[in-house]
């Protein structure tokens, strides 16, 4: 992998919210992880729950990113407890009607094909079914640089951070340096 590859993590608990986060730090200086169809392939082939292997083309990566913010767009309405926005449906709506992958068993276990639009189907289903739920505990990552939004399926849906090696270490490092700080502070 180069360096100019982007690294994707799956830490959001549904295919539809790590879609979502393929785009990092929304609030200060956003970066586009799906900058090309060749990083919209790589996405969908590290997807546990796609097929392993889909082609992309400008339109399909243009597709991707419609349904990624409508995704989002959707995500953030369930957390901020509003409506959702009525366009942001018909695209996640509409994407989600398309066939879905093919699904096969075989001695290596569980094999899933189909091209593109179906990836993205998967997806938007995937999205559809956790954002029907008014219960589901979908928050945004606690981190204030993080934007991502996660599955909060900890005990007592009491996480803070969307995933531990990411943001968690962070979030702890950082508590402990500034106790450092104040306790030698009181010590001079």
């Amino acid at each position: 992998m180069t360096s100019a590859e982007p690294t994707f993590a799956f830490v959001s608990g549904n295919p539809a919210l790590d879609l979502v986060a393929t785009v990092e730090s929304r609030r200060d200086a956003p970066r586009d992880m799906l900058a090309t169809p060749a990083d919209l392939e790589r996405w969908v082939q590290q997807c546990d729950e796609l097929p392993d292997r889909v082609t992309a083309g400008a339109a399909g990566l243009d597709a991707a990113l419609t349904l990624r913010e409508a995704l989002h767009r959707l995500a953030l309405d369930r957390v901020e407890e509003r409506p959702f926005t009525p366009s942001a449906l018909d695209v996640v709506n509409g994407a989600a009607a398309r066939p879905l992958p093919t699904v096969e068993l075989g001695d290596a276990g569980l094999r899933l094909t189909g091209d593109l639009r179906s990836a993205l189907a998967q997806v938007a289903r995937a999205g559809v079914t956790l954002l029907a739920d008014r219960r589901a505990p979908v928050k945004e990552c606690g981190r204030p640089s993080c934007t991502r939004l996660y599955v909060d399926r900890s005990r007592g849906a009491r996480r803070t951070w969307c995933g531990m090696d990411a943001c968690g270490n962070r979030v702890k490092a950082a508590a402990y340096r500034a106790r450092k700080q104040e306790r030698a502070a009181r010590d001079r």
